[in-house]
Parts: structure tokens; sequence; C-alpha cells
């Protein structure tokens, strides 16, 4: 199932995109590819951390929350961007990208006051 995801700001070294399709990874649970409607070769990988990290509750603001019109936790979908590398695979858990589930609606948000690492390594 692909889901059409409209960023309200062109994600972070994505600009002018805002439009995009997520659509999970066959055999690959909690894994999905975000890609540009308007250029498809311009693709993220998103990991749903409950699939790859015990202890993951980042809090948003009110301003993020008003911003994706959420009316309740399980209106969010949180993803976190998946770094390749020759080291292995690493997340970015200060910066997710939240979606409102009803709506479509979708930012990468700066998570405020919490100590999470730009980039935690996979096990």
């Amino acid at each position: 199932m692909t889901a059409a995801l409209t960023f309200t700001a062109p994600p972070p070294g994505l600009a002018p995109h805002v439009d995009f399709s997520l659509a999970p990874i066959d055999g690959a649970d909690g894994l999905f590819a975000l890609r540009a409607v308007a250029d498809e070769a311009l693709r993220l990988y998103l990991v749903d951390p409950s699939t790859v990290l015990g202890e993951y509750a980042p809090t948003l603001s009110d301003a993020q929350v008003d911003d994706l019109a959420l009316r309740s936790p399980d209106d969010a979908l949180v993803l976190v961007v998946a770094h390749p590398s020759a080291d292995g695979v690493s997340v970015n858990l200060l910066a997710p990208v939240v979606v409102n589930r009803t709506t479509g609606a979708a930012a990468q948000v700066i998570l405020e006051d919490q100590d999470y690492p730009v980039r935690a390594p996979l096990g």
C-alpha cells in the first residue's frame, strides 16, 4: 500500500519537493521508501523505529502538533531516516518524519530539548 504525503515544508535537502509517496519495502518489515512525486529518483529510506529500537518516545512541541493538525497521539506515524554506510546503517532519532495518518500531512521535525542522536547505529 502506497500513501501520498504532502510535507508542510520541503524536507531538508529535498527542496523544492513537498509531494511524496511512501511505500513499504517488500520483505523488510518497518522499512519504507519515500519518493518525490515529481522526481522518483529522489528517494529516502525511512524506518518505523518500533521495529528496530526498544525505547523511542519523542515528544513533539505544541507548534509541531498544530502544524500537522494532530488530534491525538494515535494520529501520528513516526518514522526515522535511515543512513546506510560502509559501517552499517544508522538512523536519525533527533529529526523524525511525522505523518498525520488521517490527512497525509507530513513534516521532518527537530525535537526540542531531547537528547537523541542524529546517527544512532542499528545493531
